[in-house]
């Protein structure tokens, strides 16, 4: 029983890791022949596109998912990735050149830019998750992605961790890279995002019900 046990655990743990390594090598295909800024959203917006898939259980092939997700959302994708990106640009330029100045408010200016910057990270994290859940105008994902990681600190404490952690062990071993790091990150925030957004709705919904019921009018008693 234990052996069975054992042995349908480890097929699981491998199967998972190679649909995280597929995972990384559709996105890298994708975002390249996106030419790299205009591929990476869609390669994205698919990427947990197909992580929600598999979190619900739902079996599809992996690659013609991946390609249908990514042209259907080519130019909604990029519309919700591009300014996300602009602005990670510039905060990355203006925090370059205030860190290399000296003086009391370019420190300050470059303290003040990193924790922007922080904060745009942890409403990244969620904001394609988001996007592969829900349907929204376009202008309320970034709103509302941004709204749920300050009113859920300890899940975007857990999203950033997960990204520094990734981006520490890509650093330190270059080869993960193409095989493991961008998959093993979308597949994680992905995976924890989708039980975010449920704990959430639930939440919600359960609120909802006694509201519903105070409403209801009270009969009389004669």
């Amino acid at each position: 029983m234990l052996s069975g046990t054992f042995s349908a655990r480890a097929y699981s743990f491998f199967d998972t890791l190679l649909w995280i390594a597929c995972l990384n090598l559709l996105w890298i295909f994708f975002t390249v022949i996106g030419l790299g800024v205009l591929g990476a959203g869609p390669a994205t917006a698919a990427a947990h596109i197909a992580v929600r898939k598999r979190a619900r259980g739902e079996a599809a092939p992996l690659a013609r998912s991946f390609a249908s997700q990514f042209f259907g959302n080519f130019g909604r994708a990029n519309a919700l990735a591009l300014p996300v990106m602009a602005v990670a640009v510039v905060l990355a330029m203006n925090w370059n050149f205030f860190s290399t100045s000296d003086g009391l408010f370019p420190q300050l200016m470059a303290v003040g830019i990193l924790a922007v910057a922080i904060l745009l990270a942890g409403a990244s994290c969620y904001l394609f998750p988001m996007y592969a859940r829900y349907e929204l105008p376009l202008g309320q994902y970034l709103f509302l992605s941004s709204r749920f990681a300050f009113r859920h600190l300890a899940g975007t404490v857990i999203l950033l961790f997960i990204t520094a952690a990734v981006f520490h062990a890509s650093s330190t071993v270059p080869g993960l890279i193409p095989f493991f790091s961008i998959g093993a990150w979308l597949y994680g925030t992905g995976w924890l995002c989708d039980r975010f957004f449920s704990a959430n709705d639930e939440f919600v919904a359960a609120a909802e019900v006694p509201a519903a019921e105070r409403a209801l009018p009270v009969a009389s008693v004669a």
